[in-house]
């Protein structure tokens, strides 16, 4: 029988660790360019301490409910509902830097899709303890890909290819450890890759990307701009950095310093000794996510676990390599560093649910 254990300490503290040390890279990074746009160098500051506050709130909630309430139909399917609506109630209203991705209220903002990335982790756990006997079978997985399917080209249409991948990735991990085979997976991953063809070759700045992922230095002012400018911010930083504050890529040279390429500024910053760590504090992340999966008391927790581990984890990878060069250049935050609202909020409040799981571990 299930007993309840001790809080995760070590799940909490590198997470609120990271917190912690998003703030300070945030400040770093933004208070040139916040003085210069928003006439104050705490713009960017004050609207991450409002947003982590909201977070912590959101963590601690999170950790006192029972997970086990979750797993009602009468949660699953409002969430996936409202999800939806959101994400297509957000393609109808202004873009901001081109892109339909964000509802505006008032000074604040929120990005249906990571509300969508939770509602799809919470579904997947739902349906696959239901149907665990009966995974493998077509009736049984086709509502799952169909979902996942339809989440992601509507997260596609906002012109979101980061958090879409993400979240078909982290599905489809989880739907591999529930058992489902491979070669049913590639019933998703065939469209999946065509969609995503159609996607970049139909796009024209998507296509310069991918041209210029290979190639940066072909076109410098150009396409190549993003990668260029995030290698040589890591690159200056070599091993201990050239001091917190005193990075010079951040200012008017590296894009978004303090959003998409903040890992960049902590290369130059802190170094190749800095950047480890914060790999070191997601890889503690994932150590703990998943040992809280493998010790659930029941599939639901088991899969919730997993699977809300595995979209902060990936989403952390996919921006470390685009900033590194390793992927071509997507809009895709740090999880609990970069400058953010929504994405810190669900972040947190994911660990507050994995935490929760932790609690009544086997």
């Amino acid at each position: 029988m299930a007993r309840k254990l001790n809080t995760d300490l070590l799940l909490l503290g590198v997470t609120l660790a990271l917190v912690g040390f998003g703030l300070v890279m945030v400040w770093s990074a933004s208070s040139a360019l916040a003085q210069e746009r928003h006439g104050s160098p705490y713009y960017f500051l004050l609207k991450q301490v409002a947003w982590g506050s909201i977070g912590l709130v959101g963590l601690v909630l999170a950790l006192r409910l029972d997970y086990k309430a979750l797993r009602r139909p009468a949660v699953v399917y409002p969430m996936l509902i409202v999800s939806t609506l959101l994400l297509i109630v957000v393609l109808f209203l202004p873009s901001v830097n081109g892109t339909h991705r964000w509802i505006r209220l008032g000074a604040l903002s929120f990005q249906p899709a990571e509300l969508a990335k939770l509602s799809m982790v919470l579904f997947l756990a739902y349906h696959i303890e239901r149907r665990a006997d009966r995974i493998t079978e077509w009736v049984t997985l086709f509502p799952a890909l169909l979902l996942v399917s339809w989440f992601g080209v509507l997260i596609l249409i906002q012109q979101d290819l980061g958090t879409a991948f993400c979240l078909v990735l982290t599905s489809g991990v989880m739907l591999f450890a529930a058992g489902v085979r491979l070669k049913q997976l590639a019933a998703l991953a065939v469209p999946s890759l065509v969609v995503l063809c159609v996607a970049v070759w139909t796009v024209s700045w998507r296509i310069e990307r991918i041209i210029s992922f290979f190639n940066p230095w072909a076109d410098p002012q150009g396409a190549g701009y993003h990668v260029i400018q995030s290698l040589i911010a890591v690159g200056t930083g070599g091993v201990t950095g050239v001091g917190l504050m005193e990075g010079r890529q951040k200012l008017f040279y590296l894009p978004y310093p303090y959003s998409d390429f903040v890992f960049a500024v902590i290369g130059e910053e802190l170094g190749l000794l800095g950047a480890l760590a914060v790999v070191i504090a997601f890889v503690v992340l994932l150590w703990r996510g998943l040992r809280a999966s493998w010790g659930a008391p029941d599939e639901f927790g088991r899969f919730l676990a997993a699977g809300l581990t595995l979209g902060i984890v990936f989403q952390a990878l996919i921006n470390i390599s685009v900033v590194l060069g390793l992927l071509p250049p997507k809009g895709i935050p740090l999880p609990f560093i970069s400058a953010g609202g929504s994405s810190l909020v669900f972040a947190l409040f994911g660990v507050g649910l994995v935490a929760n799981v932790s609690q009544h571990g086997n």
